[in-house]
């Protein structure tokens, strides 16, 4: 087993070391990630420059990219004569849940490994500042033993969120579907030291939907929250609905 880890908080982020720590225990890893925090950078590449890797001294590359850079360089490029088994990405800083996949850069990067013909794994801790990234190693290296005996469908994407408890006290895994949050807050105005208007991004919104099966609910209910993803936006259901409305067009 080979497994090209990713991320979106950078490769000097605790969470990577963790992930690929547990993962070198039962696998050959390699570690392609951004050279900075690219929290939030959703599925982007970069076109419009070359992009630039380093070298580390652990092992580990760095892309002065996207998370979603990192993966189709390290696939199409860095690991062409041999390629990975799997894409991991994570262990993010901070859960990614409901509408979070959309903006996620964790989630991109295990999405690009999805697209270039890959089993991925996006993996994020239920807490910001988490103390317990061993945990979330724990969970993925059971995932991903499970998944070496039972495959999954080739298009599926796990979304796995892990409490911020150690090991012992989370209560096993679950199945959940998407939950999603209320509109994000209002964008927060401030004054640069020029007197210049500033804009930061406000805070996501509270959860909305978020009752038993979602991922919230059992995140909160200490339990390993795995969504499946997939690449395939379209809503079917409304494919006729559509068809009858695009006749007075």
């Amino acid at each position: 087993m080979h497994i090209l880890i990713s991320n979106d908080d950078g490769y000097l982020a605790p969470g990577i070391q963790v992930l690929a720590k547990a993962l070198a225990a039962i696998a050959e890893i390699t570690v392609v990630a951004p050279d900075r925090n690219r929290s939030a950078s959703s599925h982007s590449l970069t076109l419009t420059r070359p992009l630039h890797v380093a070298d580390h001294k652990n092992g580990f590359k760095s892309v002065d990219g996207t998370p979603s850079d990192c993966v189709h360089l390290a696939i199409t490029g860095l690991m062409k004569h041999k390629p990975p088994d799997m894409v991991i990405s994570g262990i993010n800083d901070g859960p990614n849940l409901g509408d979070d996949v959309l903006y996620s850069g964790t989630v991109a990067a295990a999405t690009e490994g999805r697209f270039l013909g890959f089993p991925a794994i996006a993996v994020s801790m239920g807490a910001f500042n988490p103390w317990n990234f061993e945990s979330a190693g724990i969970a993925v290296v059971k995932l991903v033993e499970t998944l070496m005996k039972q495959p999954l469908n080739h298009d599926t994407i796990l979304n796995v969120n892990v409490p911020d408890l150690p090991w012992k006290q989370i209560k096993g895994f679950r199945a959940t579907r998407l939950g999603n949050r209320h509109k994000a807050e209002d964008v927060i105005i401030d004054r640069d030291p020029r007197g210049e208007d500033i804009f930061w991004v406000g805070p996501p919104g509270p959860e909305q939907d978020a009752g038993e099966g979602t991922d919230f609910h059992a995140l909160r209910s200490d339990y390993v929250s795995v969504t499946p993803l997939q690449i395939d936006l379209t809503r079917y259901e409304s494919m006729h609905d559509l068809s009858e409305w695009l006749k007075s067009c």
